[in-house]
């Protein structure tokens, strides 16, 4: 990746039934990791829309946004040089109907309560997100 510019995301934290659902990414940045659905904005389309398409894409599920929970830079670098750098916007968000299943680039989904989320080893701002999102909705 060499990137002209930064590339806007959203992602978000879906929290059902006291578990929060989570994703094991399926492609670079973060391959591997267990991280909150999202991915990339596309041109002209508005983030709220960006979000319900990309978990539907990635898990399945249809879902509404609830509120803005952060904005925050991913960069990642080489030396001097830029690898990527997405500006992630992460929404709380409540589940519509489906069932969560892996799609797209999403490799295994999970739900996990907050007593759980250690053993998944999130990213420290993925981690700080769905805190977050257990917070507003009561569960911490």
């Amino acid at each position: 990746m060499n990137p002209a510019a930064p590339v806007v995301g959203v992602g978000g934290v879906l929290v059902h039934e006291g578990r929060v659902l989570l994703i094991r990414r399926g492609k670079e940045p973060l391959y591997g990791r267990w991280v909150v659905p999202g991915g990339t904005v596309e041109l002209g389309e508005p983030l709220e829309e960006a979000l319900v398409r990309e978990m539907r894409e990635e898990t399945g599920l249809e879902v509404e946004p609830l509120e803005l929970i952060t904005v925050f830079d991913r960069i990642q670098r080489d030396g001097g040089r830029v690898l990527y750098h997405f500006v992630i916007v992460d929404y709380l968000r409540r589940r519509l109907s489906g069932e969560a299943r892996a799609a797209s680039d999403a490799l295994e989904v999970a739900w996990a309560a907050p007593h759980e989320l250690e053993r998944y080893d999130l990213p420290p701002k993925a981690l700080e997100v769905v805190r977050d999102a257990f917070r507003r909705s009561g569960l911490l």
